[in-house]
């Protein structure tokens, strides 16, 4: 199969997948038993009168039949309308745009730090294989990996923010935010517990998934000519077994991009960081079904997104998925 042929099987397949995500993203809250004001508004909801209730119902597009707001979910999403979110009382595709970037300010460096610390020290692990720096990283990161991500955030507030004093503990800027380079300043400030808390939980995984690569490298024959010609240990392990054994690491942290977005919700909370995990928080216990519906599309589409990114590069990594040859 070529190229070209394979990325349109994978974007139909990824068109596909992306349909049914949003059909359920429909289809969840609408199926849920009782009343649908009942579920977003509480028991508040008994003190509006009929008359209200159905302009309610209307404001928000429950008074027509399911396929009337089957055709016009759909018909929303294609102009970027996600609907009004009742927590915030603002358009779920504001809200959503307020809070995306911040949370790509902890995603991207989480994202690079645990690729370089993971493969880097996955690397070394697996050419000193059953020495003590091996057995001391193995299990240094195999109890990272046993982690909540809230305690690990807790662990860090305390010590950092509470007995040293030298980060903050919450929010994203200063409650009095001046501008330029100061703003900046503190804005990095912020990010450095809660990306920390990120690249703990997840360096563990890059780094086992990088020494089993590496150890499945180091007895190829090309590994063990450069041996032979007397090349430097840093030279044989970065500058061959390494290249080769990251393909697999490669696609790993392609498809970590929408599982992070998803897992960074509990370190919002933790943090209080305004990003979209936070909001989702938020829109659960305001039962806010419009706004979590915006923002669990974006998950879906950030999850199916990274699966077809790895789809497309790998075979520009890997000679032999271009050539077909197994």
């Amino acid at each position: 199969m070529s190229t070209l042929r394979r990325g349109g099987v994978r974007l139909a397949q990824s068109a596909l997948v992306i349909w049914i995500a949003l059909t359920l993203n429909f289809a969840l809250p609408r199926l849920a038993p009782g009343d649908p004001l009942a579920y977003l508004f509480g028991p508040e909801v008994n003190l509006l009168t009929p008359a209200q209730k159905q302009q309610l119902l209307r404001e928000l597009g429950l008074d027509r039949s399911i396929p009337e707001q089957y055709v016009g979910y759909f018909a929303g999403l294609l102009r970027g309308d996600l609907g009004r979110s009742v927590r915030f009382r603002a358009p779920v595709a504001d809200v959503l745009a307020d809070r995306v970037p911040w949370t790509l300010l902890l995603l991207l460096p989480a994202l690079l730090l645990q690729a370089i610390v993971g493969m880097t020290l996955g690397a070394v692990a697996a050419w000193r294989r059953g020495s003590a720096r091996d057995l001391g990283l193995l299990t240094g990161m195999l109890a990272l990996e046993a982690m909540p991500a809230f305690w690990t955030g807790m662990i860090l507030i305390s010590v950092f923010a509470v007995r040293l004093g030298w980060l903050p503990s919450f929010g994203a800027t200063p409650l009095a935010a001046g501008g330029g380079l100061t703003l900046a300043v503190e804005i990095a400030r912020r990010m450095i517990l809660p990306v920390a808390t990120i690249t703990l939980g997840t360096v563990g995984a890059v780094f086992l998934l990088t020494r089993a690569s590496m150890l499945a490298t180091l007895g190829e024959d090309y590994v063990l000519m450069a041996q032979a010609k007397g090349l430097s240990d840093r030279r044989v392990v970065f500058g061959h077994a390494l290249r080769n054994a990251l393909l697999p690491v490669y696609t790993s942290l392609t498809l970590s991009l929408g599982a992070l977005a998803s897992g960074v919700v509990v370190v919002e909370t933790v943090f209080s960081y305004p990003g979209l995990g936070r909001v989702i928080y938020e829109g659960v216990l305001a039962r806010d079904y419009v706004l979590l519906q915006g923002a669990f599309l974006l998950v879906t589409l950030g999850v199916v997104g990274a699966n077809l990114l790895a789809d497309l590069t790998y075979p520009l990594l890997d000679p032999r998925v271009r050539s077909g040859v197994s």
